[in-house]
């Protein structure tokens, strides 16, 4: 199946649920960030770096943020930190699949399945044009502004 079918339940900035695919983002470029879990000190330091620097992301594309968490999760993660971007629920990890980064991985020993943190930026038909593989949340967000900057998407 092609990524840009996957249908997705999600929410917008104003916490409004819909069903969403990454077609419904065609004609501008995307930044879909994968993320293990709601409301981990990790993850949230992440979307707080893409909240606070939505402004100028905005001007050259979407955010989008995905986890296998659901809807009434990412409700009360948006709330609790004021995130202004859509956030995507893949608890069946359909788009996590498509897109390589659920993965077999271990802590303290025991192996499981997860999210790989990862950030794509999707052109305006739609394509991979950069990934962010194992992003390490420091100046990660800054590289995707960079990298948009750059390239001059809009």
């Amino acid at each position: 199946m092609n990524f840009n079918e996957i249908k997705l339940p999600g929410i917008d900035a104003q916490g409004l649920e819909k069903t969403y695919s990454l077609a419904d983002f065609s004609g501008k470029t995307t930044v879909l960030y994968f993320y293990p879990k709601d409301n981990t000190s990790g993850c949230t330091q992440e979307a707080c770096d893409f909240r606070d620097n939505y402004n100028r992301l905005s001007a050259r594309a979407a955010v989008v943020g995905v986890s296998p968490d659901s809807i009434k999760s990412h409700r009360n993660f948006q709330e609790k930190q004021n995130l202004n971007f859509v956030l995507l629920s893949d608890p069946e990890h359909l788009l996590a699949e498509a897109f390589g980064v659920w993965k077999e991985k271990s802590m303290y020993g025991r192996k499981y399945m997860g999210i790989e943190r990862s950030t794509f930026v999707l052109d305006g038909q739609g394509q991979i044009v950069k990934e962010w593989r194992k992003v390490k949340i420091p100046g990660h967000v800054t590289a995707v502004l960079d990298y948009l900057n750059e390239r001059d998407f809009k």
